[in-house]
């Protein structure tokens, strides 16, 4: 983040409201960014509410930064993240996802396997 940027309360999730205070913009327009940026997709409750995680929240603050402060029109801001992204060191891997064989017996070796894997977890943490 930028020098004088705001700082953001630890929480995992955002409302529009509180995200849309922070970035010092009314909803409509963050609603508006969502359908121009593709870097930003709030997830969604099943009211179909919109959370913010905190990485959306700082290209939020980003795109404010270089819409308002720098000038930038929306397509010059979005050829100025692309670039910004290309030079950013890339985040951990996806995780594959865990795709299993038809079949009871596998489903079930699969889930004792788990289940072992979450009890070793769980004594390591007591």
């Amino acid at each position: 983040m930028t020098a004088g940027a705001p700082d953001l309360p630890d929480k995992l999730y955002f409302k529009i409201g509180e995200v849309a205070k922070i970035v010092g913009v009314k909803p409509y327009v963050l609603r508006y960014w969502e359908t121009e940026f593709s870097m930003i997709r709030p997830g969604k409750t099943r009211s179909q509410h919109r959370l913010y995680r905190r990485r959306d929240v700082e290209a939020l603050l980003e795109i404010k930064r270089l819409l308002h402060n720098e000038r930038y029109t929306i397509e010059g801001a979005k050829r100025r993240l692309k670039s910004l992204s290309r030079t950013a060191p890339a985040g951990p891997e996806p995780r594959p996802q865990l795709t299993l064989p038809l079949g009871e017996r596998t489903y079930r070796n699969a889930l004792v396997r788990v289940r072992r894997d979450l009890q070793a977890l769980y004594d390591l943490l007591r």
